[in-house]
């Protein structure tokens, strides 16, 4: 039997395991299980992912890139939108973050409870440490082209505090809480 080209393959099987992650939480993946919803053979995913921990690295990767591109087609990186006469640069940086986090909290919640499972992982798998850390790494980047370097790095840790309350006490995001402390952190560090 002739073997099949299939460029996308890789693509498809971590995708297969996003979803397998949140259907069935880290605890659910295996190379198998992944196969099965990749619809692609069992070796398939060994031979892309020797491990399950390189199969979590690049689909921790996916996830970090997918808010990371959040950040860049927002208007964070590219200056802010007007903000109404009189606000501040720091107060249109609250807001504009509040709104990517609202946006974010509008779509699918399991998104972002497998961003976070993903990310907490790393907690127990030393192999996606790096990874986790390429997250922080990026939004403080994006967020430096708007203040400084270490108010980046407090926003992106008050970002995900505030991400893990909500997800942890299932409870509404609470834009007018978030915009409050954001700005907070902006207006205390200029």
């Amino acid at each position: 039997m002739a073997r099949r080209y299939d460029p996308d393959r890789r693509t498809r099987i971590i995708d297969a395991a996003l979803r397998v992650i949140v259907a069935d939480g880290i605890a659910g993946l295996s190379h198998r299980s992944v196969a099965a919803e990749a619809d692609v053979p069992l070796g398939s995913t060994t031979y892309h992912f020797g491990s399950l921990d390189e199969l979590l690295t690049a689909a921790l990767r996916r996830s970090n890139e997918n808010f990371a591109q959040a950040l860049r087609d927002s208007e964070v990186c590219a200056g802010g939108a007007d903000g109404g006469e009189g606000a501040s640069s720091g107060a249109r940086l609250a807001d504009e973050l509040t709104r990517v986090l609202g946006e974010w909290f509008a779509g699918e919640r399991g998104a972002i409870e497998l961003e976070y499972e993903l990310y907490l992982a790393a907690l127990r798998r030393p192999a996606l440490r790096p990874v986790a850390a390429e997250w922080t790494t990026s939004a403080v980047e994006l967020l430096s082209t708007r203040t400084d370097p270490a108010t980046a790095r407090a926003l992106v840790a008050l970002m995900d505090g505030l991400c893990l309350q909500v997800l942890l006490t299932g409870s509404a995001f609470d834009a007018d809480h978030t915009r409050e402390m954001l700005a907070r952190v902006v207006d205390g560090c200029a």
